[in-house]
């Protein structure tokens, strides 16, 4: 393998919408610079990106693909991301490791929803971005729209570099309008030479000045500038590709090498200390190792592999570095240079690079690793939550174990999914973005560990408390010859704010029962709650006070006033009108805004009740508190109205009384399960 130093290392992903022929033009890139011998092929199955058996049935990106190859004495790293909103923490990790994007455009189908997000991430995190117009051979294709479009939605700011002599199948010849004389320039793309050159030269106020006098501008002047609008984000070049002919190709790569950042020529990554200074650590070789992990794997044969990002220094093979989140240290094999799914044998990797590291067990997703006493953390890298759940348990008897083994080194891998016990409902519930992306979770699961699930709405958790004041009474008196049983309890049941829980307080006076049997009477009331008294769930938010009661010197004990505060706990509760709460959701659903009227609409039927709206471009985004219940299929219904370009947050906000005639139904419902309990 080549040595490089920094400046000759660039690092690019490839991110948009899905079917915009992201991977295509990463195996295109590749062939051309000979780090593959054959040009792979999504359909055909054998790109060197879409490697998992899944990829290949489904003929699209599921994981970020990271492959490499040399182009004029560089090393250009490609992170290539799949584009469906459901694995969206691919493209996530993948833009956590690289200094620029190129956002992919099918020229076909025009800006799509996964396609303004990875704008939106890009601008919010101050990536450079370059646009690739992709599949301009095919038949329907309308530049002339295209291009006004992407500068509305995204800015005059955009402006095309290289662009197409025609499209559709007569398509022959991909024109860059700075490399190519002017005069050969065809006369129907010279007005865009034009624009390009003046939006290059309004990022520079001493070339514009220059440009307004009226003197001839160099070349060297327009690619100095051009390099430095893209990588402080005033410009957003956007080039023009056509794979099925094998165009635009080299353009790309000139691009890349000529234009891209180094990582040097990106404001050096921030961390924190230990004592929370902020410092940077330059991007050189001479400085302490620090780095990211930005992707993790977990391989049945490999075990885990950790995709790395060098932010300062070197880092050799059998060294010992330092996890801030472990706060210990950790002793690492050998270093590997990634390259679709082989792992290849690297012996010194540097600043800027990224690499990866094996069987490294305790380092997960986010985690900064650094050698000496540098000790820094950088931020964390942000997902978004899940939202989709499902309860899951094993096919098979006796793989409960496996099964929570197995999930858990999948969430290890995949920071948006989650693995939970609910310790309410007993459930094993795992959760993730989408369903499509836990039908996913789940395939690999048997494929990789041989576990096979069923899968099952999780259930509820709900709540039950009481809306009066209320007394209970029981005597529990029992004779079986011997020593018999006695406990009679006399309690006040009241309600509480809603989140305050429980509060038992002891107002016997007198020694009607005994201070020995008091924390009897609290264990009787407390296994109640646990149970609940009217459909199994627990019961919250309510005072209970026991004030009476009496005892017999030989028949009380711990047992019988136990049994009488149960008892009589359940009689005050059924006399204080008791009632279901149910978890509210606070939810934000981005759409497009011709849909408003649908999904204000839709909402209503699920008991929402709208909070707030606010446009983002020509997205709306609707706030509303929704029942959780209500949810459940909420993807699956949205991605339907929508036509997949609607996606939503949720997080629980409160408990709130269920409406009755629900109520009645989840009470039947929950009957006969608490009857065989009892």
């Amino acid at each position: 393998m080549t040595k490089y130093e920094v400046n000759n290392l660039r690092n690019i992903a490839f991110v948009g919408h899905g079917d915009s022929g992201k991977t295509s033009l990463a195996e295109s890139l590749l062939f051309k610079m000979g780090a593959t011998s054959r040009l792979g092929e999504v359909e055909a199955g054998t790109s060197v990106c879409d490697a998992e058996p899944d990829e290949k049935e489904r003929k699209n990106s599921i994981d970020c693909a990271i492959v490499y190859g040399n182009w004029q004495d560089n090393q250009i790293n490609i992170l290539d991301a799949p584009g469906y909103p459901d694995f969206i923490a691919e493209a996530i990790s993948a833009l956590a490791a690289t200094d620029a994007a190129f956002l992919f455009i099918n020229a076909t189908a025009g800006i799509m929803i996964n396609t303004r997000k990875m704008w939106d991430y890009l601008a919010k995190n101050s990536i450079p971005c370059a646009i690739v117009l992709t599949k301009l051979d095919l038949e329907n294709v309308k530049l002339a729209e295209l291009i006004p479009a992407i500068q509305e939605t995204f800015g005059k700011e955009c402006v095309p570099i290289t662009l197409p002599d025609q499209t559709g199948p007569n398509l022959k010849e991909i024109i860059s309008l700075l490399a190519t004389a002017p005069d050969r320039i065809p006369e129907n793309l010279r007005l865009q030479r034009d624009v390009l050159i003046e939006r290059i030269v309004e990022s520079d106020e001493k070339l514009l000045e220059k440009y307004l006098e009226g003197k001839e501008l160099t070349q060297a002047e327009l690619t100095s500038t051009l390099r430095t609008g893209f990588t402080h984000r005033k410009i957003y070049p956007i080039l023009s590709s056509s794979v099925k002919k094998q165009l635009g190709i080299d353009q790309i790569l000139n691009f890349i090498v000529e234009y891209s950042p180094s990582p040097t020529q990106v404001s050096p990554k921030k961390g924190r200390l230990a004592d929370s200074a902020e410092v940077t650590q330059p991007v050189t070789l001479e400085a302490p190792f620090t780095g990211q992990v930005f992707k993790c794997v977990s391989d049945p044969y490999v075990g885990k592999i950790s995709y790395l990002r060098i932010f300062s220094g070197e880092l050799s093979p059998d060294s010992t570095i330092y996890n801030a989140r472990t706060q210990r240290n950790e002793k690492i094999g050998k270093l590997f240079k990634p390259f679709g799914r082989d792992q290849r044998p690297i012996t010194r990797s540097i600043a800027g690079d990224i690499i990866s590291l094996t069987k490294v067990e305790n380092v997960l997703v986010s985690d900064t690793l650094s050698a000496g006493d540098s000790k820094i953390q950088y931020p964390p890298v942000e997902f978004p939550q899940p939202m989709v759940a499902l309860a899951v348990e094993p096919k098979s008897k006796g793989d409960e174990q496996r099964l929570s083994l197995s999930l858990a080194k999948m969430a290890d891998s995949d920071p948006t999914f989650k693995v939970i016990r609910d310790r309410q409902t007993t459930e094993l519930v795992i959760s993730g973005l989408s369903n499509l992306h836990l039908d996913i979770v789940l395939g690999r699961l048997k494929r990789r560990y041989e576990v096979q699930v069923t899968t099952k709405q999780p259930k509820i958790p709900y709540k039950e408390t009481i809306t009066l004041k209320a007394e209970g009474h029981h005597k529990h008196k029992k004779q079986t010859g011997g020593r018999g049983q006695y406990g009679e309890v006399y309690l006040k049941l009241e309600p509480l704010e809603r989140g305050k829980g429980f509060e038992f307080v002891n107002e016997i006076y007198g020694g009607a029962i005994p201070n020995q049997y008091v924390p009897a009477v609290e264990k009787g009331i407390k296994e109640v709650l646990e149970k609940g008294v009217i459909a199994g769930y627990p019961v919250v938010d309510l005072k209970v006070a026991v004030y009476d009661g009496s005892y017999h010197v030989v028949d009380s004990s711990e047992a019988s006033f136990k049994i009488a505060a149960s008892k009589a706990f359940k009689q005050g509760v059924l006399n204080a009108k008791p009632m279901l709460l149910e978890p509210i959701v606070n939810m934000e659903v981005t759409i497009p805004a011709k849909f408003m009227g649908d999904i204000t609409g839709d909402l209503n039927t699920r008991r929402g009740r709208i909070t707030g709206m606010e446009s983002v471009g020509t997205l709306q985004t609707i706030k509303a508190t929704v029942p959780l219940a209500e949810i459940a299929s909420y993807s699956t219904e949205l991605r339907s109205i929508t036509g997949g370009e609607g996606h939503y947050a949720i997080e629980v906000s409160h408990y709130d009384i269920v409406p009755f005639k629900i109520q009645e139904t989840i009470i039947a419902r929950a009957k006969p399960t608490k009857e065989d309990e009892e």
